[in-house]
């Protein structure tokens, strides 16, 4: 009878109306009788197992898969079928990559909720905020509405630690314009606009991640933190070099007068990294008009950035801030108990392109961290590969053939036979991918912090592209341990991944541990 007023309890009622008392006096009750395993799990459930490996073995999971199934049920999934140890549960993000459901248009996974939340996901805090902790930012109101008054911090931990799982919050870079106090704090653009990301100079910004995290880990036993920042610098972002943006040279940023101020500390012009960046503005644009320099798109891009060395030091200016977060977070956490761990994603596009990975040394990053997730999402991991050669063979290289540019791209990174241009959604990258990444990061960080490659399970492609099978789970994962890695996250969020593909994964791990 419990089983069924909880089922009918997630039917019926909106998840934002779903208190926390009423969650956790339900989940605590359907797990006492023991039908959430029998009555959810897709295949029969002989009890909590013991994770087959001593290695960090985690996935990535949002509020919303535990406010659907059940936090024991999830839980029990987890250690059965993914041989999973460690719980990154993500406790802040306005994102929908890391929270949320299924994103919209892509099919649900076999298990969960098959409503999509488009029109009532929101993001922010999962947690209960401590106001005390937030007095330096004008950024205090970021509790996620979703869910009520459900701390998912609180509903998860005590469950975790009962099958002795570790648990990570996440917590990452990504707002909404319209949360309160993001316009007072947000990146200014080339043309002084305000941006919807926040300026990592502004010292409201510096003053939210460190109270953020130090709420997370003073408020609750958990074991670390786990920092999300994808964003890039503005010559990356002028250029589109990434996997998912657009060319929008005239958006980057920032030329705040917090930025200006770091400037002049450290001796940099602003008139003239500015003027430097409508040049490369200028020069981009006229590359997607097809109106070729008469010396060329490569020798008019590198005669901008010989007139105006300003730009690589405006760029390197937002890494700086960038990792001084990092090194902020970890000393706010470190503070606090030594023991907690800290760990930084390391974004998919360093595994691809060459002007990035030049920006990122691994021993400065492992300075800072415990480990490092270092993305190497191979089924996806095609498409994207080819965003990135598209976008840079449109402006720098567009005097060379596309599949010229991937040939001397896949040279520059010493990458092995992975498929032509026009195949590259549709067949991914290789395990030897996943390998090779590894493998470098490994030596990169030679010993200082731990690697946990990110692998891709289920992460939402392109109509025509990869997409994910048990036995590609299965490689990636074996192919990463066998490369020599400290332990794996299994990525995006368990609510894009298939069961089949979960258990491909822990049968890797398991194997791999005997």
């Amino acid at each position: 009878m419990e089983f069924l007023q909880t089922t009918e309890l997630m039917k019926t009622k909106s998840p934002s109306r779903i208190p926390r008392r009423k969650f956790l006096q339900t989940t605590a009750r359907v797990a006492a009788t023991g039908a959430i395993g029998s009555a959810l799990l897709p295949s029969p459930v002989r009890g909590a197992e013991t994770p087959a490996s001593n290695r960090m073995i985690g996935i990535q999971v949002g509020a919303v898969s535990f406010v659907d199934e059940g936090v024991d049920n999830v839980l029990d999934i987890f250690v059965q079928k993914g041989a999973i140890n460690t719980v990154f549960l993500t406790t802040f993000t306005y994102g929908r990559g890391l929270a949320g459901r299924q994103i919209p248009g892509h099919p649900f996974p076999d298990h969960g909720s098959q409503e999509s939340d488009e029109k009532t996901f929101h993001g922010g805090n999962y947690a209960a905020p401590h106001p005390e902790f937030y007095r330096r930012s004008v950024l205090k109101e970021n509790r996620a509405p979703e869910h009520g008054d459900l701390d998912i911090v609180a509903a998860v931990l005590p469950a975790a630690k009962k099958r002795k799982m570790k648990l990570l919050c996440s917590i990452e870079d990504v707002f909404r314009s319209d949360v309160p106090g993001v316009k007072e704090v947000a990146e200014v653009d080339l043309q002084g606009r305000r941006t919807g990301t926040l300026c990592l100079f502004h010292p409201d910004v510096r003053a939210f991640w460190m109270g953020l995290a130090t709420d997370l880990c003073k408020s609750y036993d958990i074991d670390g933190i786990l920092f999300f920042n994808e964003r890039n610098g503005p010559l990356l972002n002028a250029l589109g070099t990434s996997h998912s943006q657009n060319i929008a040279s005239s958006r980057v940023t920032c030329f705040c007068e917090h930025h200006q101020k770091a400037a002049r500390e450290r001796g940099i012009n602003f008139a003239r990294a500015r003027q430097g960046f409508i040049r490369l503005d200028q020069f981009v644009q006229a590359a997607l008009k097809d109106e070729r320099p008469g010396d060329g798109y490569f020798v008019e891009f590198w005669r901008t950035l010989v007139e105006y060395p300003e730009i690589i030091l405006w760029d390197r200016l937002f890494d700086e801030a960038k990792h001084q977060v990092l090194a902020e977070v970890n000393q706010a956490v470190k503070s606090l108990r030594r023991n907690l761990q800290i760990g930084f994603h390391i974004e998919h596009v360093n595994s691809f392109n060459p002007i990035f990975r030049a920006t990122r040394r691994y021993d400065d990053l492992a300075q800072k961290a415990e480990f490092l997730k270092v993305v190497v999402y191979n089924n996806c991991g095609g498409e994207r590969y080819q965003r990135f050669i598209n976008n840079v063979a449109s402006t720098v290289f567009r005097d060379v053939p596309k599949e010229l540019v991937l040939q001397f791209n896949n040279k520059l990174l010493n990458y092995g036979d992975e498929a032509t241009l026009n195949d590259l959604p549709a067949a991914g990258l290789s395990p030897d991918y996943v390998a090779r990444e590894t493998r470098r990061a490994l030596a990169g960080v030679a010993g200082k912090c731990k690697i946990l490659p990110g692998i891709d399970i289920g992460i939402p492609t392109g109509r025509s592209s990869r997409k994910a099978s048990p036995d590609d789970t299965y490689a990636a994962t074996r192919a990463a341990l066998e490369a020599g890695a400290d332990g794996l996250i299994f990525s995006r969020k368990y609510s894009e991944m298939r069961l089949a593909n979960l258990e491909a994964a822990g049968r890797a791990v398991r194997e791999f541990a005997n």
